[in-house]
């Protein structure tokens, strides 16, 4: 069994040892991406386990052991955590966790504290928990993201966002029900196996993939039917996570919804941006701008991917981050990064832009910065674009799913009544266009 280590400061270190022998859990946010990130770790070496449990104890867990007034996807994910260590499942000794930390202004970046803040307070000490950051923010022993593990990291994403994006706009549509998911696992399995084996993430693999991917989805017999068109936007786990939404885009699907969720490159993207905006804003280093300009146009390299393959195959492609970006400017200041920042703005007037004007925009209880950028913006957003047809839907644990289906089906009758307008208008002006002269001027 591997020794406890500990660092000066007193932080539980994960050791070499326990690469070899610990099971790493992870919180689960979005299926397809961590599903595909896991099998990074595979690779290289570690047995990860994504946790994927939901129900009312995960919230009570995180209750039990976190400050009520601390931010709710904070609560849901340790609750999440230390259920699973207080399932008996796994052996506690030989067991860590790994979270993210963004090492931003919010409250992401102490998630790990109030982490091990809940451990000791359930008497689970012995478990190590790391910290995965690209700021070298906290470092053990036992793990390290090295390029190449990045590398393939996103392509994992490229790959979720994909599939992400192409299941949304088939699912709805499809004649035989089933068949998109049907692909969805498909090849989520295969590109599982592919990187487990260290494949799938190449130049050339990737596109032999994104086409074969793309042109798969195409083949779904579909029947095309105006449907309300939904985004979904807000702080990123509450945006993704089931657990943190209450299966929101299950709802919105029995809803004969069509949903869009813009996908986690964007925010990738924007993460990697601030950095330079800062540089811009109030100086820094020349040679780290230049590193972190080199990530930055590597990820739109791997976007621009994303928006070719897509679109080669009748899809409708995701918005480039360029132009999402360009759409805020004047509304909000790049500045404002904290939590999902002006990209919670920028990607409402994207959706709305492109026909989705129908927005949930999803905010935890204690999530300051989306407040401001989420509802702050909304009376901006309607200005710019009066179809934008704004719900904002707080997730806490004291709030009533009930309640919060109730405001999303009142967004959508307006959303109905403007399908309706939309379509009656068409046939008014489709009936115009095929009168003769004659039988107009009658």
């Amino acid at each position: 069994m591997a020794q406890l280590k500990y660092d000066k400061t007193g932080r539980l270190i994960f050791t070499k040892e326990m690469k070899n022998e610990y099971t790493i859990l992870a919180p689960m946010m979005a299926p397809i991406h961590f599903t595909l990130i896991c099998k990074v770790f595979t690779h290289y070496g570690y047995n990860v386990e994504l946790l994927d449990t939901d129900g009312p104890e995960i919230a009570q867990t995180g209750l039990k052991y976190v400050h009520n007034d601390t931010c709710y996807p904070a609560l849901l994910v340790i609750g999440q955590l230390i259920n699973a260590l207080e399932s008996g499942k796994y052996d506690v000794n030989k067991t860590a966790l790994m979270i993210t930390q963004t090492g931003g202004g919010c409250r992401a970046s102490n998630y790990i504290h109030l982490l091990r803040k809940a451990l000791k307070k359930a008497g689970l000490e012995q478990v190590p928990v790391i910290s995965l950051n690209l700021s070298g923010l906290e470092k053990n022993e036992g793990f390290s993201l090295t390029l190449p593990m990045i590398r393939r990291i996103i392509a994992g994403l490229v790959y979720g966002d994909v599939l992400m994006l192409l299941s949304n706009q088939t699912k709805p549509y499809e004649v035989q029900k089933g068949e998109s998911m049907s692909l969805v696992q498909k090849w989520t399995d295969d590109l599982s196996n592919q990187f487990a084996k260290g494949e799938g993430f190449a130049n050339n693999e990737m596109d032999k993939n994104l086409d074969e991917i793309a042109k798969a989805f195409s083949e779904i017999k579909l029947n095309k039917t105006n449907k309300i068109k939904v985004g979904i936007v807000g702080e990123i786990y509450v945006k993704y996570a089931r657990l943190g939404n209450n299966d929101l885009e299950d709802f919105l699907a029995q809803q004969d919804c069509e949903v869009c969720l813009p996908g986690i490159m964007g925010f990738a993207l924007f993460k990697v941006d601030n950095r330079l905006e800062d540089i811009k804003l109030y100086g820094g280093n020349k040679l780290k701008y230049n590193v972190i300009k080199i990530l930055f146009d590597y990820l739109e390299s791997m976007e621009e991917k994303m928006i070719k393959y897509t679109a080669k195959h009748g899809f409708v492609p995701p918005s480039s981050y360029k132009h999402t970006k360009s759409l805020v400017k004047g509304v909000i200041g790049y500045g404002s990064k904290m939590g999902e920042g002006w990209l919670l703005t920028a990607e409402m007037l994207e959706l709305a832009e492109s026909g989705f004007e129908n927005i949930v925009c999803a905010q935890p209880f204690g999530c300051l910065p989306n407040h401001i950028n989420g509802k702050g913006a909304i009376r901006k957003i309607k200005s710019i674009n009066p179809r934008a047809n704004i719900v904002v839907i707080d997730y806490d644990p004291g709030a009533p799913r009930v309640n919060q289906e109730n405001r999303i089906k009142l967004m959508l009758a307006v959303a109905k009544e403007q399908l309706e307008s939309s379509d009656n208008q068409t046939v008014t002006e489709s009936t115009a266009e095929t009168k003769t002269p004659a039988q107009s001027h009658k």
